[in-house]
């Protein structure tokens, strides 16, 4: 199973050498300043793993053809908007363990580069006639949204059910996964039918990637996410809901008060740890996500053999073996 990235990335290796040149022409500005941060996102952009979706999945249902390049880059043009305007609105220093633009640029200039990134985005795909694709993207823009006020909803009173923390998980992190799988396969030429059955499948991987992310807050602080962030901030993720749900009356009320009003006390944030853990929050977890990651494969498994497909399954691998 691979632990890196590059082992999935080999089909598309080419392609994603050639997307790196056509996605910095694709940002490119008049504006010295504005090209100068360009170029520091381009430089401290991550682990590509969206664009590798979209050429994945678009080799795995059809043809990888220029629609497919313009594709990723506008799922990485929308996609960067919105960390950059995250940034501002966390006020967060750091992204990826560089500084952020915020950081660097300040929140004025950080919102209005999130805005140009956007509008880079909209305009690739409107000058090219890529409307199906826009759409796909543009919805998983309008749910991240709604999933990111819903969450900060939901925390203020701590209610969350396990169907209401589905929803957030779908429209916050799965439905730009799915956006990918389906622009991929649009892109391609696959038939509506395809396009559907892939989006389902990065919406099922996403869901999946999340609750991965969900079991890092109750691991060892080595593994690149600060222990018990979630708690910290009052997210309730799927461990937390299991445990409170299967409490006794008096300690899901007293568990909750902890998190509303001590929620910055180390201590008190390592007890609710514990609770969880001894609650068999994580092992609940760890199954729903391998039931998330199985129901992909079976969609994935419905496609023709080929390295993509191959490169596929080991992608779905990694999301659940990786250590960070």
């Amino acid at each position: 199973m691979p632990k890196k990235m590059q082992d999935f990335q080999v089909p598309v290796k080419e392609q994603m050498v050639e997307f790196e040149k056509k996605f910095r022409f694709f940002m490119k500005s008049d504006v010295a300043l504005l090209d100068r941060i360009m170029n520091y996102i381009v430089k401290s952009k991550g682990k590509q793993m969206r664009p590798i979706l979209v050429f994945l999945t678009a080799g795995a249902t059809g043809e990888i053809i220029d629609q497919t390049y313009r594709g990723a880059a506008l799922i990485e043009l929308l996609h960067t908007a919105t960390l950059v305007h995250d940034d501002v609105v966390d006020d967060a220093d750091y992204r990826r363990g560089f500084f952020s633009i915020k950081a660097l640029w300040k929140n004025k200039t950080a919102v209005l580069v999130g805005d140009y990134l956007l509008s880079r985005g909209l305009l690739l795909s409107v000058e090219n006639n890529d409307f199906e694709l826009l759409k796909y993207v543009s919805t998983a823009v309008r749910e991240m949204s709604e999933g990111e006020l819903m969450q900060i909803e939901k925390a203020r009173r701590l209610d969350i059910t396990e169907d209401v923390y589905f929803e957030i998980i779908r429209q916050k992190t799965a439905t730009l996964i799915a956006a990918c799988t389906a622009v991929g396969a649009a892109s391609a030429g696959a038939s509506e039918d395809v396009v559907k059955r892939m989006h389902k499948m990065g919406e099922k991987i996403g869901i999946a990637f999340q609750i991965k992310d969900d079991l890092f807050d109750y691991g060892t602080a080595e593994i690149g996410k600060p222990l018990g962030i979630d708690i910290k901030e009052k997210k309730m993720t799927l461990p937390l809901i299991y445990a409170l749900n299967n409490a006794k009356w008096l300690k899901r009320k007293e568990i909750i008060f902890k998190i509303k009003t001590q929620n910055t006390n180390q201590k008190v944030v390592r007890e609710i740890i514990e609770f969880v853990k001894n609650s068999g929050g994580l092992e609940y977890a760890t199954v729903t996500m391998e039931k998330y990651i199985k129901e992909g494969r079976e969609i994935l498994d419905e496609l023709p053999d080929s390295e993509y497909k191959t490169a596929l399954h080991q992608l779905i691998s990694y999301v659940v073996d990786r250590e960070i």
